[in-house]
């Protein structure tokens, strides 16, 4: 069983998907709501929403969709969390997704791991970082 985040945007789920394969790399798929099979039922003005996106690089699968009146965009007070083998790649995420957002906790070392920081990208997403590595690594 795996858990794959999936992430509701307004109207920017292109940008934040062309952002996070820029910082995960992998492979982008994406269907508008004016390239489905529904497109004659939708409004003309969501033709050029992101009915669904998916990024899978290595094990990450990260999947989302700009919302609609169906199903509008909302916030939870949910993180989606990296766990990244490497102090470097923790670091290079890290500063990837706090570029143009809003460090909340600062990438540093904790007293469970080697590596650990949260914040929100510049698409309004929060996000932690958690270095899953051992000191030498």
């Amino acid at each position: 069983m795996k858990l794959n985040p999936y992430l509701s945007f307004d109207g920017n789920a292109k940008q934040a998907f062309t952002f996070y394969q820029q910082v995960f790399g992998g492979q982008l798929d994406l269907m508008t709501y004016g390239q489905s099979p529904m497109a004659a039922e939708m409004p003309a003005a969501s033709h050029d929403r992101v009915m669904h996106a998916n990024l899978a690089a290595g094990e990450l699968l990260l999947m989302g969709a700009d919302g609609n009146d169906n199903c509008p965009t909302s916030g939870d007070g949910t993180f989606v969390n990296i766990g990244t083998d490497s102090i470097e790649e923790a670091e290079r995420v890290f500063a990837s997704l706090a570029e143009g957002g809003e460090v909340r906790m600062p990438l540093e070392k904790t007293f469970w791991t080697e590596r650990f920081g949260m914040v929100v990208d510049r698409f309004g997403k929060p996000w932690m970082v958690n270095c899953t590595c051992t000191p030498d690594q």
